[in-house]
């Protein structure tokens, strides 16, 4: 081979690694897709999944919150996947009304009574879309944007900082959005009275559900030799998800079968039969804690919210949920735990505790 030759060949090949270079890749080889997120798995910091064309990096434990750059955060956005973006949404509006009652298969899409559209998550025997967010999500129909979930702008008194500066060190499983969908549940909660009221109510049951999971860090009860002991056998629907299945979950760790069984046919939801909900839904878990706020009133005479919305003080808050081994003298040392946490979110929102902080 010629010297000229050789040369003219190198050449050629400088230019294709040239081009090589230059020529930007498609955005079908820009990345290769994660594992498809999904809602059940739990995920920690550093973790990766798909989600919508596009991949996602955990930065810390989440569990049943899709990728998104909303949210808790708890999602980094890692640039799209597998040649190109999310597909542009149907143009079909034609979906039926969603009717309460009725089997919906999972990938099922309805049309709610407030005229937005939703999808079903999980098959389910039709639940309220905008309660059961565990098996519905907003559908983007005809090119408009997806409705905005519950608690999108719910004039909450709490605000996202201020939540975050009273729990520096929670578990990512509680969202302040879950807490914020949760709140269509209950809407006279933090909503009752003038400004200091609502307030000091949002503070006070803060305040308990600090107490109940360490600084909302703990989703489950910890002593699992307590597990057998939930499980009243005398109610006449027993105990259908299994002895050891109705422990302490959530903020303000629902316990019993009859709990659980309760608290579901408040909320639209098959608690008795699917307790796990409780701890891998964060919306779910928000409303069993809003349930027994504003329903029950425990060993104590009244609900806490009423003690609250009706100024008979904090005190009466921690009698309706603890009262029993923590009232009357019997623990002083933790109804001041509760008393401490208080005092201090009721600060953090500007405003006074009131009388009556003890029990």
């Amino acid at each position: 081979m010629s010297r000229k030759r050789t040369i003219a060949s190198l050449a050629a090949l400088a230019v294709a690694v040239a081009l090589a270079v230059v020529v930007p890749m498609s955005s079908a080889s820009a990345a290769t897709c994660a594992t498809a997120w999904n809602s059940s798995a739990v995920y920690t910091g550093g973790m990766t999944a798909s989600h919508n064309g596009r991949n996602w990096q955990a930065k810390w434990w989440t569990q049943g919150e899709a990728p998104s750059t909303g949210g808790s955060g708890v999602w980094a956005d890692q640039g799209t996947c597998g040649g190109g973006t999310q597909p542009p949404p149907g143009t079909n509006c034609n979906h039926p009304a969603w009717v309460a009652g009725q089997w919906y298969p999972a990938g099922s899409i309805v049309r709610y009574t407030n005229g937005q559209y939703y999808r079903a998550k999980h098959e389910n025997p039709g639940y309220d879309p905008i309660i059961s967010t565990w098996y519905w999500e907003p559908y983007s129909c005809g090119g408009q944007p997806p409705t905005t979930p519950p608690g999108g702008n719910t004039g909450f008194v709490v605000s996202q900082a201020q939540f975050n500066q009273m729990f520096p060190s929670r578990n990512g499983f509680y969202t302040y959005s879950g807490l914020t969908a949760a709140l269509s549940a209950y809407p006279g909660f933090a909503k009752t009275g003038d400004e200091t009221t609502r307030r000091r109510e949002a503070a006070a049951f803060l305040a308990n559900v600090n107490h109940e999971t360490g600084g909302l860090v703990h989703i489950v009860e910890q002593n699992q030799a307590n597990y057998p002991h939930y499980c009243d056998t005398s109610q006449p629907y027993g105990c259908p998800a299994g002895q050891a299945a109705y422990y302490g979950r959530g903020p303000v760790q629902l316990s019993w079968n009859f709990n659980y069984k309760a608290a579901g046919d408040a909320l639209g939801l098959p608690l008795l039969t699917n307790p796990w909900l409780v701890q891998n839904d964060a919306a779910v878990a928000w409303k069993t804690a809003l349930w027994y706020w504003n329903t029950q009133s425990g060993p104590g005479t009244m609900t806490p919210h009423h003690a609250m919305v009706n100024g008979i003080g904090f005190g009466e808050t921690i009698r309706s949920i603890n009262g029993a081994l923590e009232c009357n003298g019997r623990n002083p040392a933790t109804v001041q735990s509760r008393v401490n946490a208080y005092q201090r979110f009721v600060q953090i929102l500007g405003t006074t505790p009131g009388n009556n902080l003890y029990c």
